[in-house]
């Protein structure tokens, strides 16, 4: 079973690079998406027909977004974890992981290949990442929490 520092480690690695592909969407995958798209190729997003490269960038910066959150969401699996790793912990910190790698992963490669039928894949890492939020929700709600005595909540003067 990984332990504390496997969840911190990744969770840091993960959301470093969330932001650096956060930052490639703001400052470069424009140029990328203009040579995989034509000006005319359009999506209909909610009956609105769009850009495929709005469309696409979009979907990139979802996929950060959601690399981000859930890289945070393996920082506090790797924190509750310190005290010794409990199933429901592994269960999360796993979840999360192929959440980031199905769900993210999936709309990167959609958006930089247009490869379609990856988007096929991208639910089902919606489901690890609800997976992993309930599992992180019965590790919480099993939390032994000691109340703080008296004089441990001021410091003496």
């Amino acid at each position: 079973m990984p332990n504390s520092r496997f969840w911190m480690v990744s969770g840091s690695i993960l959301a470093g690079l969330a932001v650096a592909l956060g930052a490639f969407a703001a400052h470069g995958l424009d140029a990328v998406l203009k040579s995989v798209y034509s000006e005319t190729d359009v999506r209909t997003i909610a009956g609105l027909s769009v850009p495929a490269t709005w469309k696409y960038l979009q979907d990139f910066k979802t996929a950060a977004e959601y690399q981000l959150t859930h890289s945070l969401a393996l920082l506090v699996v790797g924190l509750l974890a310190r005290d010794g790793s409990r199933r429901s912990l592994t269960i999360a910190g796993w979840s999360f992981l192929a959440g980031i790698t199905l769900f993210s992963g999936s709309l990167y490669a959609l958006a930089v290949t247009g490869v379609r039928i990856l988007g096929a894949i991208t639910p089902f890492g919606g489901v690890f990442f609800l997976i992993g939020w309930s599992s992180l929700a019965v590790a919480a709600m099993r939390l032994r929490c000691s109340p703080i005595a008296a004089s441990e909540e001021r410091p003496s003067k």
